[in-house]
């Protein structure tokens, strides 16, 4: 296989190893699944804000210190992650990181007091970005550049539409079904990715995908430390890195506060969770239309309209329900769909990473980007208890795009 890629001419021996196997697509499927048991897990704990708090005792500002706390964990694991998975090859890591996400939801269900709550989430952080890492990896291998925008853009939907499940059967289906237990409810939905963990691990153990994994082990291997200080000579990885933190605080930050944020402007708790399914559900059809037109003499100027969006989205959120609030929930649906798809595009498709670094280029981008992963519910969560409302925060968070729009002109040069 590593021979038939070189006959190609291939950058390096393991460029796309797989590309055009029909096992691809299955790999793809359940990439897709295990992102999408992502997505329902990071979400689940937004539409239950209230009786999470209420039975812990705890005000916005400490749930904003749980929102955050698996993105910490996050932020150090996902290089030597990105790291692991060039080395390993994804079948390993990605069935490991579906037992870490799995874990969470158990010890989530079972805390008992507000620290270990708050352990309880962290522990995401192992698992989650080597899903984050593992997905492009797999994509890189498996698909070549023609079909690779297209590939990456049926994946990310993956946990949007696991956001939109959590936001949809969580307090209408989900709470009353388990006697308005939430607890309960996390630990269905931890059920639901140890499953889908297995059904990884199924699939990835096909023969094709054996010799693909046989193919990373007998590559040429470059000391990390090496591999990592390339990288970040590059101008656009570094601008990349920088733009990856704002984007995380835009997007982590919207996301875990907005049911609370619609709420606060009248909404009742079904209601808010409704309104909040607008743009992960216009994220999903972005996901599939935007990165199949981010082609390398668009992508940077695809970028800027998606944070002109996402600047226009904050600025109408101010607004009460109704049509001008509508409309600011789709443009941030547009601008969160592809965001974070076309940044790492920029970043894989670069001669100098390609399917050979995208496993450390995703762990560096990721790593960096969570950062603002961090930051972002925690910051929205203490101004908006320091302001009585999310005012200030959608101010601050448009100052934020104003700037990556900014970077995205240096890009652009």
């Amino acid at each position: 296989m590593v021979e038939r890629c070189m006959a190609r001419g291939s950058t390096t021996s393991i460029e796309a190893l797989a590309a055009g196997h029909p096992h691809r697509w299955m790999m793809l499927g359940a990439v897709w699944l295990l992102y999408l048991c992502f997505g329902l897990t990071s979400a689940s704990l937004a539409p239950l804000v209230g009786p999470i708090t209420k039975d812990l005792g705890v005000g916005h500002a400490a749930m904003g210190v749980v929102f955050g706390a698996w993105q910490l964990v996050y932020i150090i694991s996902a290089a030597p992650g990105g790291a692991a998975m060039d080395r390993i090859g994804p079948r390993k890591t990605l069935f490991f990181a579906g037992l870490m996400i799995a874990a969470s939801g158990i010890f989530r269900a079972y805390a008992d007091t507000y620290g270990i709550f708050l352990v309880a989430v962290a522990v995401f952080g192992l698992g989650g970005p080597l899903v984050s890492v593992g997905a492009p990896k797999v994509i890189a291998l498996w698909f070549d550049s023609k079909d690779r925008a297209f590939a990456m853009g049926i994946y990310i939907t993956g946990p949007s539409l696991g956001a939109i499940t959590s936001l949809a059967i969580t307090n209408p289906l989900l709470m009353p079904l388990f006697d308005h237990d939430w607890r309960a409810v996390l630990l269905f939905y931890a059920v639901i990715t140890a499953v889908a963990t297995a059904i990884w691990l199924l699939i990835s153990s096909h023969a094709e995908a054996r010799r693909v994994e046989a193919g990373l082990r007998s590559a040429p291997r470059e000391p990390q430390l090496l591999v990592w200080k390339e990288l970040l000579t590059l101008p656009t990885v570094r601008l990349m890195l920088i733009m990856s933190v704002g984007i995380f605080f835009l997007n982590h930050g919207l996301n875990n506060w907005l049911p609370t944020l619609l709420r606060d402007k009248g909404l009742p708790a079904t209601s808010a969770d409704l309104w909040a399914m607008i743009p992960t559900a216009v994220g999903v059809a972005g996901s599939l239309i935007i990165p199949r037109l981010a082609t390398r003499e668009r992508r940077y100027f695809i970028l800027l309209a998606l944070l002109l969006s996402a600047l226009t989205a904050t600025v109408l959120m101010h607004l009460s329900p109704g049509i001008g609030l509508a409309t600011g929930l789709t443009l941030q649906g547009i601008a969160r769909s592809s965001l974070m798809t076309v940044a790492i595009l920029i970043l894989v498709e670069m001669p100098e990473i390609g399917a050979r670094r995208a496993g450390a280029a995703s762990g560096l981008f990721f790593s960096a980007a969570e950062i603002g992963g961090v930051t972002g519910p925690l910051a929205l969560g203490a101004i908006s208890e320091m302001s009585g409302g999310f005012g200030s925060a959608l101010w601050l968070l448009s100052g934020i795009i104003i700037l990556l729009i900014f970077l995205t002109t240096r890009l652009t040069r």
